[in-house]
């Protein structure tokens, strides 16, 4: 095996308080707790011999290794396949029903012999607070049990456990149709107790109970489309990605996975941006999935406060996910990076940029359902609308963009297209629900907006709308333009600005954000196809009408997913995945693709004169 998996050779589990990767080798490599944006438990994949890892698996590592999702569940399967016998383990975060916050997170991990004989080895090395924190161990009564400053993990087995220094090792033999089990609890509460004795027939019961609660939120989801496997497991990934207490999805379920092995680009991405938290429950409610959207609307809300003065600003661009506005950035000197790609970081400090597009993704989200918007009530209306009174004034700003670019601020084409977005959708709540507004000011700004974009925002000789204001960079972001209506898909400008993309960010249909040596961005180094633009330009050809290739490069796309259907942000020269792992943007894009796909494709079949064809064949 190597010193590193591959960022793709990995399935996710969680609790919908936070997650863990999981190698096709039964490795767990990142496990954070008792949230997403912790310090971590395990992360051997931002450093081999340092980070800590859990792996459950086969003795003999010779053999042929598999994962796989126990049917529209977060359960994962890893099958090993070797002369003298298949084995399997299952692993599970049940989750919590509670709806608040938890010290106490379980990862089950069941094995059993399906064929033959199979000698399985366990290894249980924690190293807590980023393996900045010492930790004892005390094994006794089958239970070892891991201790250091602020945190307690137990490892419980069925079968015997002998102890490695502070770390655990063990090795059981199964026959076919033998199990085992062992159960890591980790919890952050003072003086918490041990957890209950172990038994098989509670690791039973606890895995039938997270596979019906995923099959049984699976099955409220409307889509009914032609991809229902790659749609559906998006959805879950989101699902998963999103912290239960308080309804806000994070960006990622890892930090420091490099957009270049090697590079600078490592970020800490388990915040929930208003941008990506926005986008990621609008698809859900495209989907069908309206609680996860009216949750985060509650959280959202909550965030929302009117400016103190006329410069501050009424959101930022992310928080943690109990909506702590301070996300310090430092790096961990100590951890060498995934492949040796440091700085490793841990933090964001992007969180103090002026991103104007982030008020556009937020009404584009919560404009659509009905339900919605009228459970914001007076006092939420009160505050988005003192907010897009607010932005009247500022629209007209510098910023650094979606792309959180650290060369310094321009006129983003981008932002100003999501502030009119903003204005826009306000507009149609207020006329909607009659709620109080100032839509005079809001018409101003929306009209004043379209008219500058297409004046400063058009290079003429490319015929096609730019990435900032007196440039002539191509920016993939702008592929979001005929979704949100800002143009029609299939106007002569829009048109020209879609061919100008496919003739300078497109590679045999993957999609580069933009080029950052021809639009210094204040970082050193390279970066793959971002697979976010991708999934967008899908969505915009099928919008513009050009079927064919929409439906061939959202196929292609399929290709470059993990053996479990998971997109991390970025895909490499050779078709690696890059970056932070997975990605909500990257699966909440492909579920805007999927559906519009799809509508375009009905439509399509329902406007050929005289046929249908029904399950392949023509009838007339």
């Amino acid at each position: 095996m190597e010193r590193y998996p591959a960022i793709a050779d990995h399935g996710l589990v969680g609790d919908l308080q936070t997650a863990a990767l999981i190698s096709s080798e039964g490795v767990v490599d990142w496990l954070a707790a008792p949230r997403f944006d912790s310090p971590s438990v395990f992360a051997a994949l931002l450093d081999h011999d340092r980070g800590g890892h859990f792996r459950f698996g086969p003795e003999d590592r010779g053999g042929t290794c598999k994962q796989l999702y126990y049917p529209d569940t977060a359960v994962l399967v890893t099958r090993f396949m070797s002369p003298d016998g298949v084995g399997e383990v299952f692993d599970c975060m049940p989750p919590d029903h509670t709806g608040t916050p938890s010290d106490r997170h379980v990862l089950i991990r069941g094995a059993r012999a399906v064929r033959g004989t199979v000698r399985f080895d366990l290894e249980c090395r924690p190293r807590f607070d980023y393996a900045r924190a010492a930790h004892t161990c005390d094994l006794r009564d089958g239970t070892a049990t891991f201790r250091a400053p602020g945190i307690t993990a137990h490892l419980q087995s069925t079968f015997p456990l002998h102890r490695d220094g502070a770390d655990v090792g063990g090795t059981v033999t199964l026959h076919s149709g033998e199990k085992a089990a062992a159960v890591f609890t980790v919890d952050t509460s003072p003086g918490a107790p041990a957890p209950p004795p172990l038994t098989p027939e509670a690791v039973a019961d606890r895995f039938w109970e997270t596979v019906e609660f995923w099959q049984r939120w699976v099955r409220t989801s409307r889509y009914r489309g032609r991809w229902p496997g790659v749609v559906h497991r998006s959805a879950i990934t989101l699902k998963l990605l999103t912290y239960a207490p308080t309804g806000a999805p994070v960006a990622a379920a890892t930090m420091g996975l490099p957009e270049q092995v090697g590079g600078e680009r490592n970020w800490d991405y388990r915040y929930t941006w208003v941008r990506d938290g926005s986008l990621s429950v609008r698809a859900l409610l495209d989907l069908g999935f309206a609680e996860e959207a009216a949750q985060f609307t509650r959280w959202l809300g909550d965030r929302l406060q009117p400016p103190e003065d006329d410069w501050s600003e009424p959101l930022q661009i992310m928080y943690r996910v109990d909506g702590e506005p301070d996300l310090p950035e430092e790096i961990l000197s100590h951890l060498e990076g995934y492949r040796g790609s440091a700085p490793v970081r841990v933090g964001n400090a992007a969180t103090g940029q002026l991103q104007l597009d982030i008020y556009g993704e937020a009404l584009y989200a919560l404009s659509e359902g009905r339900e919605i918007a009228m459970r914001a009530g007076y006092h939420g209306w009160k505050n988005l609308a003192r907010t897009l009174d607010w932005l009247a004034d500022s629209w007209d700003r510098p910023d650094e963009g979606i792309w959180e670019t650290r060369g310094g601020r321009q006129d983003f084409t981008f932002s100003r297209m999501m502030s009119w977005v903003a204005f826009d959708r306000g507009l149609r709540l207020a006329d909607e629900y009659s709620r109080p507004a100032n839509t005079r000011q809001w018409t101003a700004a929306r009209d004043a907006i379209l008219e500058q974009v297409m004046q400063q925002g058009w290079d003429a000789e490319q015929k096609a709308l730019v990435q900032h204001y007196g440039g002539t960079v191509l920016d993939a972001s702008l592929l979001l333009l005929p979704r949100v209506g800002f143009l029609a898909p299939q106007t002569e400008s829009w048109l020209s600005t879609l061919d100008a993309i496919e003739r300078t960010l497109v590679s045999d249909s993957l999609v580069y954000r933009y080029d950052p040596l021809a639009s210094p961005d204040g970082l050193r180094g390279a970066e793959g196809t971002f697979s976010l633009c991708t999934f967008l330009y899908v969505d915009a050809l099928a919008r513009a009408g050009r079927l064919r290739p929409a439906r061939y490069a959202f196929e292609k796309m399929q290709t470059y997913a993990n053996h479990v259907g998971l997109f991390a942000e970025e895909i490499g020269p050779s078709g690696e995945q890059l970056g932070n792992f997975p990605q909500a943007f990257t699966h909440l894009s492909l579920i805007m693709a999927a559906t519009t796909l799809d509508d375009a494709l009905d439509r399509q079949r329902d406007d050929a004169s005289g046929w249908d064809r029904p399950h392949g064949r023509l009838s007339p």
